[in-house]
Protein backbone atom coordinates (compact mmCIF):
# COMPACT_ATOMS: atom_id res chain seq x y z
CA UNK A 1 0.00 0.00 0.00
CA UNK A 2 0.96 3.57 -0.59
CA UNK A 3 2.07 5.38 2.52
CA UNK A 4 -0.14 8.04 4.08
CA UNK A 5 2.65 10.64 3.80
CA UNK A 6 2.90 10.21 0.00
CA UNK A 7 -0.86 10.64 -0.46
CA UNK A 8 -0.87 13.81 1.68
CA UNK A 9 2.05 15.22 -0.33
CA UNK A 10 0.28 14.54 -3.65
CA UNK A 11 -2.92 16.16 -2.40
CA UNK A 12 -0.93 19.18 -1.23
CA UNK A 13 0.78 19.51 -4.62
CA UNK A 14 -2.58 19.19 -6.39
CA UNK A 15 -4.12 21.95 -4.24
CA UNK A 16 -1.08 24.20 -4.83
CA UNK A 17 -1.37 23.61 -8.59
CA UNK A 18 -5.13 24.33 -8.51
CA UNK A 19 -4.65 27.61 -6.62
CA UNK A 20 -1.95 28.71 -9.07
CA UNK A 21 -4.12 27.83 -12.06
CA UNK A 22 -7.12 29.72 -10.63
CA UNK A 23 -4.96 32.78 -9.95
CA UNK A 24 -3.62 32.82 -13.51
CA UNK A 25 -7.15 32.32 -14.86
CA UNK A 26 -8.52 35.17 -12.71
CA UNK A 27 -5.86 37.60 -13.96
CA UNK A 28 -6.32 36.52 -17.57
CA UNK A 29 -10.13 36.84 -17.51
CA UNK A 30 -10.20 40.14 -15.59
CA UNK A 31 -7.75 41.79 -17.99
CA UNK A 32 -5.91 43.48 -15.11
CA UNK A 33 -2.57 42.26 -16.33
CA UNK A 34 -1.22 40.80 -19.49
CA UNK A 35 0.63 37.63 -18.49
CA UNK A 36 1.44 36.76 -22.09
CA UNK A 37 1.90 40.09 -23.89
CA UNK A 38 1.81 40.14 -27.67
CA UNK A 39 4.28 42.08 -29.79
CA UNK A 40 3.09 45.65 -30.35
CA UNK A 41 4.10 49.17 -31.33
CA UNK A 42 3.01 52.51 -29.87
CA UNK A 43 1.36 55.43 -31.66
CA UNK A 44 -0.09 58.62 -30.20
CA UNK A 45 -2.83 61.12 -30.99
CA UNK A 46 -3.85 64.49 -29.50
CA UNK A 47 -7.49 65.23 -28.69
CA UNK A 48 -9.24 68.41 -27.50
CA UNK A 49 -11.56 66.39 -25.24
CA UNK A 50 -11.35 62.68 -24.46
CA UNK A 51 -14.56 62.46 -22.40
CA UNK A 52 -14.52 59.30 -20.28
CA UNK A 53 -11.75 57.50 -22.16
CA UNK A 54 -9.63 55.34 -19.85
CA UNK A 55 -6.36 53.46 -20.02
CA UNK A 56 -6.90 49.93 -21.43
CA UNK A 57 -9.83 51.14 -23.57
CA UNK A 58 -9.97 49.27 -26.88
CA UNK A 59 -8.61 50.65 -30.15
CA UNK A 60 -10.65 49.39 -33.10
CA UNK A 61 -10.57 49.45 -36.89
CA UNK A 62 -13.85 48.52 -38.52
CA UNK A 63 -15.13 47.13 -35.23
CA UNK A 64 -12.16 44.78 -34.78
CA UNK A 65 -9.97 45.39 -31.75
CA UNK A 66 -6.40 46.02 -32.90
CA UNK A 67 -4.94 47.42 -29.69
CA UNK A 68 -5.60 49.34 -26.51
CA UNK A 69 -4.96 52.71 -24.89
CA UNK A 70 -1.71 52.48 -22.92
CA UNK A 71 -1.42 56.00 -21.46
CA UNK A 72 -3.21 59.34 -21.29
CA UNK A 73 -1.25 62.55 -20.62
CA UNK A 74 -1.78 66.30 -20.90
CA UNK A 75 0.42 68.33 -23.23
CA UNK A 76 1.59 71.30 -21.11
CA UNK A 77 1.88 73.68 -24.08
CA UNK A 78 -1.31 72.98 -26.06
CA UNK A 79 -3.39 71.65 -23.13
CA UNK A 80 -4.61 68.80 -25.30
CA UNK A 81 -4.95 65.22 -24.13
CA UNK A 82 -2.22 63.02 -25.63
CA UNK A 83 -3.38 59.42 -25.91
CA UNK A 84 -0.80 56.67 -26.46
CA UNK A 85 -2.09 53.49 -28.07
CA UNK A 86 -0.45 50.10 -28.19
CA UNK A 87 -1.26 48.45 -31.55
CA UNK A 88 -0.61 44.74 -32.11
CA UNK A 89 2.22 44.00 -34.55
CA UNK A 90 0.01 41.97 -36.88
CA UNK A 91 -1.72 45.26 -37.79
CA UNK A 92 1.44 46.98 -39.03
CA UNK A 93 0.00 48.25 -42.32
CA UNK A 94 -2.20 51.10 -41.04
CA UNK A 95 -1.66 54.17 -43.29
CA UNK A 96 -0.09 57.17 -41.54
CA UNK A 97 -2.78 59.57 -42.82
CA UNK A 98 -5.50 57.67 -40.92
CA UNK A 99 -7.82 59.49 -38.53
CA UNK A 100 -8.72 58.58 -34.96
CA UNK A 101 -11.97 59.37 -33.19
CA UNK A 102 -13.36 58.70 -29.73
CA UNK A 103 -16.72 56.96 -29.76
CA UNK A 104 -19.09 55.49 -27.21
CA UNK A 105 -20.19 51.86 -27.23
CA UNK A 106 -23.96 52.30 -27.10
CA UNK A 107 -25.75 55.28 -25.59
CA UNK A 108 -24.05 55.24 -22.19
CA UNK A 109 -21.31 52.66 -22.76
CA UNK A 110 -17.55 52.91 -22.38
CA UNK A 111 -15.49 54.97 -24.77
CA UNK A 112 -13.12 53.50 -27.32
CA UNK A 113 -10.89 54.81 -30.10
CA UNK A 114 -11.80 54.03 -33.70
CA UNK A 115 -9.14 54.43 -36.36
CA UNK A 116 -10.35 55.12 -39.90
CA UNK A 117 -7.63 54.06 -42.36
CA UNK A 118 -6.99 56.30 -45.35
CA UNK A 119 -5.01 55.73 -48.53
CA UNK A 120 -1.38 56.75 -47.98
CA UNK A 121 1.28 54.17 -48.83
CA UNK A 122 3.47 54.96 -45.80
CA UNK A 123 2.35 53.26 -42.59
CA UNK A 124 2.32 54.01 -38.87
CA UNK A 125 5.48 52.95 -37.04
CA UNK A 126 6.52 52.85 -33.42
CA UNK A 127 6.41 56.44 -32.13
CA UNK A 128 4.21 57.78 -34.95
CA UNK A 129 1.52 60.37 -34.31
CA UNK A 130 -1.97 60.34 -35.81
CA UNK A 131 -2.60 63.91 -36.98
CA UNK A 132 -6.31 63.83 -37.81
CA UNK A 133 -8.46 63.35 -34.70
CA UNK A 134 -12.09 63.75 -33.68
CA UNK A 135 -12.78 64.42 -30.01
CA UNK A 136 -15.42 62.67 -27.95
CA UNK A 137 -18.98 63.93 -28.05
CA UNK A 138 -19.95 64.72 -24.47
CA UNK A 139 -23.58 63.83 -23.77
CA UNK A 140 -23.96 66.57 -21.14
CA UNK A 141 -22.81 69.25 -23.59
CA UNK A 142 -25.21 68.01 -26.25
CA UNK A 143 -28.14 68.05 -23.83
CA UNK A 144 -27.19 71.55 -22.67
CA UNK A 145 -27.06 72.83 -26.24
CA UNK A 146 -30.41 71.17 -27.01
CA UNK A 147 -32.07 72.78 -23.97
CA UNK A 148 -30.54 76.13 -24.90
CA UNK A 149 -31.95 75.88 -28.44
CA UNK A 150 -35.38 74.77 -27.20
CA UNK A 151 -35.50 77.62 -24.69
CA UNK A 152 -34.99 80.17 -27.43
CA UNK A 153 -31.29 80.74 -26.87
CA UNK A 154 -29.88 84.24 -27.25
CA UNK A 155 -32.46 86.46 -28.93
CA UNK A 156 -30.06 89.34 -29.48
CA UNK A 157 -29.91 91.17 -32.79
CA UNK A 158 -26.89 89.80 -34.58
CA UNK A 159 -27.34 91.99 -37.64
CA UNK A 160 -26.08 95.10 -35.83
CA UNK A 161 -23.23 93.28 -34.13
CA UNK A 162 -24.00 95.09 -30.87
CA UNK A 163 -25.72 92.25 -29.09
CA UNK A 164 -28.59 94.52 -28.09
CA UNK A 165 -32.03 93.03 -27.71
CA UNK A 166 -34.22 93.47 -30.76
CA UNK A 167 -37.04 95.92 -29.94
CA UNK A 168 -39.21 94.88 -32.91
CA UNK A 169 -39.58 91.12 -33.00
Amino acid sequence: MVSQRLIESLVGLFILFAITALTVLAFKVSGLTNLFPSQSYTVSASFDDIGGLKVRAPVKIGGVQVGEVSAIDLDPTTFKAVVKMRIQDQYNDIPDDSSAGIYTAGLLGDNYIAIAPMYNKTVLKNGSQIEFTNSAMILEKLIGQFIYKIGGGDKSDTSTGTGEKNANP
